[in-house]
């Protein structure tokens, strides 16, 4: 196929013949022998990975192996030694990993619906010319060198070089970014960019206005669209920073767990406790050490996270995405419509030698005429009473307001790219005819002899040229484009000519900020989070929007445009990030690509925003992409991993917001789950160092872990954002989720306190009961099962005051109200019940039935597994001591 370069730079007829074409289009033989070589016109689904290999991954990366590993010792353990509740513990470790499996699968597995949505933006008939006739055929039948039929308001199907063109102007907007439609012609172009070309038409791309004739010179994924389609296809899923940091902690817990297991086990072969024996410990405290609702809890967090988000407008995708937007530290962020309303309106007026802001509506003797050149020059539709067509043509209209009775047209000198004006002759209800232009003021005001001072003609001398183009120049360099309007009236018969106007003023247009934008800009930069743009439109018109919403504030930001990017280096493009304050202008799909992967090795965490199809390959490449629900394209939504449904920047703040708490409760989650691990093994540790009867039975563990501490860890997991969540920069690329301060914090300090009060408890009620130092406790005694039942009730009143130390690290608990967070109040409750509940109230009122606690407290009928290992392990270490009966001088 032809390169869009190289056609460009041919005349028409030198173009149709490098296609072997004719004007009259193709042969039906030869277009269907083309169609058998070039394949269908339709962008072709890159190989994807099956759905069965997706889901595997959901139960195999590295936390689930962990899981797997503990589920299969406890299952090997309840073999072993049947009837210890590791059957149990291994049942619920299993189901842990199912649920969450199968609960993120669903979460981020996603029909490839990005390629059905490009397919879906491309025309499903078209008109071409076959052997001279007009046919109407499916679009995915047009071959090179197809001739096609295209006019307002159709969609292009095709990459095409215009080889006839009457008024053409199309919106490129979905694929350079740029709001304003561009002028087409059929006049070669020396142009080295598909997307500079006057003469090209690519495929994706809308006429809105005029009619042409178009040779075809691309289809299918050879367009400019299909490689944009083939960026997004292959663009790689990045892992999020959660999800690197979740695999290191579930590194870090395996290699504590493990070691505690060795140390345990050393531990127990000095004391000369049997091999076998030894073995079921040692797993017995690994096991215990896997904390086996960090799944459901970070699951949990961010799907809470989600919910919030989309009552402030954020549909999450991908439930990772909240966390990542969190940590974000740039976003880069498209001009046209996501900082912008991709509408054109009218800002400004120069007229009667003084500027005027457009939101002066009521109409005045001064700016009459003007308003009347901006409602009759136009090549509007009104389909339904609304109009059709170019938008800064609707925007003109709009501006104009309404007329009592329009003159109506009677012909017209069409706009071409090289004359950039157009001019439209009306005749009124009295018979009187007038000529309307409108235009490019360096192409308007060389036709104008004379210019309206208010109501009075006043001549067009040198010294009023120079006032208009100051105010031209003015008007440019705040980013807004600026057109001439002039008038003049025809004689009767007289021929269309447009010298002699009078000019009207200067009309200045905008694409409007969307409400809330520079407040948004300004809290991500109070909150550390630097925001870039990123835009095909011109540099001017970048540059100047950005120091409106103070996204510049410099005198001298770095303003980088497609082509200079193209010729940096890898190492140059990141050495030019480090400015301050940088922009970018003028850049491809694939440029704002390399753009996102620079800042990637910078080690920046990165966000990108975009509604069009040019942005989806930044999207899918970036640490989170952010789509605009309403006017974005269904690209650029399927290609991202957050939605903005209301289109506003400013809900980008409120995500961040919500990404940051998922991160902080996911920790303050990790610091409360690992602090009682120290109390359940600490009694392991002092029964067989001690020789004390065992403090804490399997089960007991088993009950806090997945009873107890479950529902609590889950509602500080709910947490929702503090007051000062906004106030702070993003947290260091480098700072782990399990940092040694939380380590410290819950194996250091918390830990042992919870320990140190569940072993008093043990202890105060062993011996308030009577019991001496080297006493045997029957595993039925009831003072045993009170003994253990306060140790239990220890670490489950030390994890209740845990729960609220935890909500924050630096405030105290009563600066925190509970009622912020319900899941909180629900788990302070199912602790209180589950003390309630316990055997040792039970036992106060002469109940000693050895018989399961409801709330999975007390002890079990049958002996723990670690109470038969300690029975062995005193049996070859030394004999029975005295003291109580001899039946029961083993907990066993």
């Amino acid at each position: 196929m032809a390169r869009a370069s190289d056609i460009a730079r041919l005349p028409v007829a030198a173009a149709l013949a490098s296609l072997n074409s004719r004007a009259e289009g193709l042969s039906a033989a030869e277009a269907a022998r083309r169609q058998g070589e070039f394949g269908p016109n339709r962008v072709e689904e890159a190989r994807r990975e099956p759905v069965w290999i997706a889901l595997a991954r959901e139960f195999s990366h590295f936390f689930a192996l962990i899981l797997w590993l503990a589920a299969i010792l406890a299952l090997f353990a309840e073999y072993s030694e049947p009837g210890q509740g590791m059957l149990e513990l291994g049942l619920a470790i299993v189901g842990v990993i199912i649920v969450n499996g199968l609960f993120s699968f669903f979460q981020a597995y996603r029909a490839e619906r990005a390629l059905a949505a490009l397919r879906g933006l491309l025309p499903q008939q078209v008109e071409m010319l076959r052997d001279g006739q007009t046919l109407t055929l499916p679009a995915a039948d047009i071959v090179p060198g197809d001739v096609l039929l295209l006019g307002e308001g159709d969609l292009v199907p095709a990459d095409c070089r215009l080889i006839e063109a009457w008024g053409i102007r199309a919106n490129l907007a979905t694929l350079t970014g740029e709001s304003l439609p561009k002028a087409r012609s059929a006049e070669p172009d020396d142009s080295a960019d598909a997307l500079a070309a006057h003469n090209i038409l690519l495929a994706g791309t809308a006429i809105v206005s005029g009619e042409c004739r178009a040779l075809a010179y691309a289809t299918g994924m050879r367009t400019e669209f299909g490689r944009i389609a083939h960026l997004t296809q292959t663009a790689g899923e990045t892992e999020s920073p959660l999800q690197r940091e979740i695999r290191r902690v579930s590194r870090v817990v395996a290699a504590i767990a493990a070691g505690l297991g060795v140390v345990f086990f050393a531990i127990g072969y000095a004391i000369g406790l049997p091999f076998w024996a030894n073995f079921m410990f040692a797993i017995g405290i690994i096991v215990a050490n896997v904390p086996e609702g960090l799944l459901p809890t970070v699951t949990l967090s961010l799907a809470l996270a989600t919910q919030r988000m989309a009552k402030r407008n954020a549909l999450v995708r991908h439930l990772p995405a909240v966390e990542t937007l969190g940590s974000a530290t740039v976003i880069l962020t498209d001009k046209t419509g996501t900082l912008t309303q991709n509408r054109m309106s009218v800002r400004e007026l120069y007229l009667a030698g003084r500027h005027h802001l457009a939101a002066e509506r009521w109409p005045r003797a001064e700016d009459a005429r003007l308003r009347e050149v901006a409602r009759c020059c136009h090549s509007l539709n009104f389909p339904g009473g609304k109009p059709s067509g170019d938008p800064m043509e609707i925007a003109l209209w709009q501006f104009a307001g309404p007329a009592r009775a329009a003159p109506q047209p009677v012909g017209q000198i069409a706009f071409e790219a090289e004359r950039k004006r157009m001019s439209i002759i009306t005749r009124d209800a009295s018979g009187a005819t007038a000529l309307w232009c409108k235009g490019a003021p360096e192409t308007v005001l060389p036709l104008c002899s004379g210019w309206f001072d208010g109501s009075t003609s006043r001549p067009l001398d040198d010294e009023a040229r120079a006032r208009f183009r100051l105010a031209q120049n003015d008007m440019a360099d705040r980013g807004l484009r600026v057109l001439a309007l002039a008038w003049k009236p025809v004689a009767e018969g007289a021929p269309a000519d447009e010298r002699g106007l009078e000019l009207c003023g200067l009309v200045a247009l905008e694409d409007p900020l969307r409400p809330d934008v520079h407040d948004a800009v300004t809290r991500c930069l109070a909150a550390g989070v630097r925001v870039v743009m990123v835009t095909g439109d011109h540099p001017h018109t970048a540059l100047a929007l950005a120091r409106e919403i103070g996204m510049v504030r410099g005198p001298a930001p770095q303003v980088l445009t497609g082509e200079q990017v193209r010729h940096l280096s890898a190492a140059q493009l990141q050495l030019a990030l480090d400015a301050p304050e940088i922009l970018f202008a003028r850049v491809t799909a694939e440029q704002k690509m390399t753009i996102v992967q620079a800042m990637q090795h910078k080690g920046e965490i990165v966000a990108v925003t975009g509604d069009g199809v040019n942005d989806a390959p930044a999207l899918r490449t970036a640490d989170v992409g952010i789509a605009m629900g309403l006017s974005g394209t269904d690209v650029a939504r399927e290609a991202a991993d957050i939605v903005l449904l209301d289109d506003h920047f400013a809900t980008i703040v409120n995500a961040i917001e919500e990404g940051r708490a998922v991160y902080e409760n996911i920790r303050k989650f990790l610091t409360y789950i690992l602090t009682s691990n120290i109390p359940e093994i600490v009694p392991y540790l002092a029964f067989v160092l001690l020789r004390i009867p065992l403090p804490l039975t399997v089960i007991q563990v088993l009950a806090v872990d997945l009873g107890t501490d479950l529902l609590p860890a889950l509602a500080l997991g709910a947490e929702r954002p503090h007051a000062d969540t906004m106030r702070r920069p993003p947290r260091r690329r480098r700072e782990r989720l399990l940092s040694w301060h939380v380590l410290a914090r819950a194996y250091l300090f918390l830990g042992p306190l919870e320990a140190l009060a569940a072993m008093a408890g043990f202890f105060f009620v062993l011996s308030g009961g009577g019991w001496e130092y080297g006493d045997q406790l029957a595993r039925d005694d009831p003072l045993y099962r009170q003994a253990t039942t306060a140790c239990l009730a220890g670490i489950v009143l030390a994890q209740v005051a845990n729960l609220f130390v935890c909500r924050h690290p630096l405030l105290p608990p009563w600066r925190l109200p509970i009622r912020d967070n319900p899941l909180l109040l629900a788990g302070w409750r199912r602790r209180s019940a589950c003390c309630w509940r316990s055997p040792i109230r039970r036992s106060a009122t002469g109940c000693s039935a050895p018989r399961r606690c409801p709330s999975m407290c007390g002890s079990m009928r049958r002996p723990s597994l670690l109470l038969l290992l300690a029975q062995e392990a005193r049996r070859v270490a030394s004999p029975a001591p005295c003291g109580r009966a001899s039946a029961a001088t083993s907990p066993g």
